[in-house]
């Protein structure tokens, strides 16, 4: 699986608004609805049950780094958006340091294997400090699509 499979381009945003976790949350499925990406789900159901998946376990895996996730029965097809915040928010990372790269990953809840495969690819690239620092470094949406496109593409950024 690639980024360009699941990534929406008009959900890439290089400078949040929102301040806190909730909001950044709300910002991205809202970014997402708008795109089309959501069909017949309200946005504020699917920020609902990211944010009380949120409530069981953070997804901010440390490093600055969050991936926000849920499978949802009115997803139809594995999505994601990418939200940076220069200044950073406070996502209770692990590592109990800021967030500046968020990636809020929504999947149908009747396909488990597209999800594991998106959130590998994920996990894969933020493990990586080299890609954290160029994603980190990014100032549009353009860069951030660019970056992606490159780890599609480039062995040294797997």
């Amino acid at each position: 699986m690639q980024f360009s499979d699941f990534i929406c381009s008009e959900a890439v945003i290089a400078e949040l608004k929102a301040t806190d976790r909730d909001g950044v949350i709300a910002e991205l499925v809202q970014a997402l609805a708008k795109a089309g990406e959501l069909e017949n789900a309200r946005p504020a159901d699917i920020t609902r049950a990211v944010v009380e998946r949120e409530s069981n376990g953070s997804t901010g895996m440390g490093k600055g780094v969050a991936l926000p996730h849920v499978k949802h029965k009115l997803v139809k097809r594995v999505v994601a958006g990418v939200g940076l915040k220069s200044e950073g928010i406070d996502f209770a990372a692990l590592d109990k340091q800021p967030v500046y790269s968020v990636i809020l990953l929504l999947s149908p809840s009747d396909d488990p294997d597209e999800h594991l495969q998106a959130m590998e690819k994920v996990f894969k690239h933020m493990q990586q400090e080299k890609f954290r620092k160029f994603l980190r470094q990014c100032s549009t949406a353009k860069e951030v699509l660019d970056l992606l496109q490159e780890a599609d593409q480039d062995p040294e950024l797997r």
